[in-house]
């Protein structure tokens, strides 16, 4: 098996938005941009390759500001992940006016790039370079980003099942699906193909964006403009010569939006004349509208006429619950303290805890407070948000203090601030929810909390085991007068291994006002609280470690 890679995957493209990229509002098209995010992201993967690569998909795209003619664009894109022959590749895109000098971003973005072998060999990629603490960061949470993507499916599916009933449409005014299909089909010719003398999968994604605006314009009687993609996958590969013929149609309207499903399906000579179509693409494109004025136009209600076109109905319905779920977890920042824990979300949930504890450990600027022989105190404050690193020196194998630090039943045992603790549900062998009760703070009442609990285990050596915790919401647990019902925001365990004996447990907390009390005791010298059970939890773990 040949090894390939390490030439380091960054590539950045420059263009000048000229009125030939615009459409009619002056405006770079949808399309043009995504035929030099996919070009610039491919490269990326190439560099870093050493060997041709193809486009497997690209996640869900949001574009939030559009880019005018004489504007200039930037795109950067690197390689975040090597994986065994595929690759995560980050894409930025900035728009710069040149008048103003101002700067904003268009769009982020990640796309999965497969390395082709080289004749009948097998292709494995090696480990990228991680050059700065960014690097490392987006190196760790792109194992949860692949996460996610392999389990979107079956999260569709589930949603899918509880959704599976029947919806009656009584509105007289409401649009029938079929008269917003449109199919369209194009000739790959030698100027569509890219270096592998492939179609280009950047030109597939700008015909699907043109098919799918032509089908929600039928709706609004107005020029619609692409917001979000809902993943781009590429199921095959079409050549120089194929046919490619594109259908799409309305699945459902959400008053200010539209969501257009797009199928694409190759053929060549013998294929077009047997009409034996190969599938090689599908997406769902997000467009809303807007008048003369800039405001948002309302889209008619539509209604599904056959069991397909119900069934795509629905999918909308359930694609808009997962996206809606995406945008409040991906950007792993804590508004809003205690979300719902729902089907929807659970997949995002699970990335936005690691996400969150990878962020606040990533930071630079940690400050030594207080040093014992095996503890060690750190501070970290950036504008009202103070938080916690406390470092363990443990003697045993990292992989027993990650099998004892991740069944939180056990933490009784080492901290004396815990009362109760109690499984709610095992999500799946990497997730569990917690219903935990603790010592008062202030008053007489105790506390209680709903957590979860993600626990990774590392992909290398040189990465830690990874606990993360934060609070959820179930509906099943409501808040109860016998307890104060408490929030972790962020909090969790990094253990790295050092010998085969020992390892260092690093804890982290984004501090709340349950934690402050004692944070502020350690800080001006009045209690060891903090230092204490940290020395409980060296002794639990290295009794408990000793017996195994």
């Amino acid at each position: 098996m040949e090894q390939r890679g390490n030439a380091g995957g960054r590539v950045c493209m420059s263009q000048t938005v000229f009125p030939a990229h615009a459409d009619h509002r002056g405006e770079l098209s949808a399309g043009q941009l995504l035929k030099w995010m996919d070009a610039t992201a491919c490269l990326a993967a190439e560099k870093h390759a050493g060997v041709s690569c193809v486009t497997a998909s690209m996640d869900d795209i949001q574009f939030e500001e559009a880019a005018r003619v004489g504007q200039i664009i930037t795109i950067k894109a690197k390689v975040n992940r090597a994986f065994k022959t595929s690759m995560e590749v980050g894409i930025k895109v900035t728009v710069q006016d040149v008048l103003t000098d101002v700067e904003k971003i268009v769009s982020v973005a990640y796309a999965t790039y497969v390395a082709k072998p080289v004749g009948a060999g097998k292709i494995e990629l090696e480990p990228i370079k991680l050059l700065s603490a960014q690097d490392h960061l987006e190196h760790t949470l792109a194992i949860e980003r692949r996460r996610i993507r392999l389990g979107y499916e079956q999260v569709f599916k589930n949603l899918m099942q509880e959704s599976n009933k029947e919806d009656t449409f009584e509105d007289e005014d409401a649009v029938s699906t079929e008269f917003t299909h449109v199919q369209s089909i194009e000739l790959v010719q030698p100027p569509h193909a890219n270096h592998h003398g492939n179609t280009f999968g950047g030109q597939i994604m700008a015909w699907m964006e043109t098919v799918a605006s032509i089908a929600a314009s039928r709706l609004c009687r107005s020029y619609p403009i692409l917001k979000s993609v809902n993943m781009f996958k590429f199921w095959g590969p079409s050549v120089v010569g194929d046919r490619l013929v594109f259908n799409a149609i309305v699945n459902n309207t959400f008053q200010n939006s539209v969501e257009v499903g797009v199928r694409v399906e190759a053929y060549n000579c013998e294929e077009w004349i047997k009409d034996q179509a190969r599938h090689i693409n599908s997406a769902f494109l997000i467009f809303n509208a807007v008048n003369d004025k800039g405001q948002l136009l309302t889209f008619p209600k539509i209604k599904p006429t056959t069991k397909d076109g119900m069934r795509r109905y629905r999918g909308a319905i359930v694609r808009r619950r997962i996206q809606l779920a995406r945008k409040c977890m991906l950007s792993a920042k804590e508004d809003k303290p205690s979300d719902p824990w729902e089907r929807s979300n659970q997949a995002y949930m699970s990335y936005s805890n690691v996400a969150a504890l990878t962020h606040l450990a990533a930071k630079v600027g940690w400050e030594i407070t207080s040093t014992l022989d095996d503890v060690k105190i750190w501070t970290h404050e950036e504008g009202d948000v103070l938080s916690l690193k406390v470092e363990m020196q443990v003697k045993i194998p990292s992989r027993l203090a990650f099998s004892l630090l991740t069944d939180f039943t056990l933490r009784q045992q080492w901290d004396k601030h815990v009362l109760t603790c109690e499984v709610l549900q095992a999500v799946n062998e990497d997730e569990k929810i917690y219903y935990v009760t603790s010592l008062p703070v202030t008053g007489h009442k105790p506390r209680d909390f709903v957590i979860l609990v993600s626990q990774r285990q590392p992909c290398k050596p040189s990465e830690p085991y990874v606990v993360a915790v934060k609070s959820v919401t179930l509906t099943s647990v409501p808040p109860s007068p016998g307890y104060c019902r408490s929030e972790i925001l962020c909090a969790g365990f990094q253990i790295y291994s050092g010998s085969n004996s020992n390892c260092t447990v690093c804890y982290f907390n984004q501090v709340t006002s349950g934690l402050m009390p004692y944070l502020a005791a350690n800080l001006t010298g009045s209690s060891k609280a903090i230092e204490d059970t940290a020395l409980e939890c060296i002794k639990f773990l290295e009794r408990e470690g000793s017996k195994s």
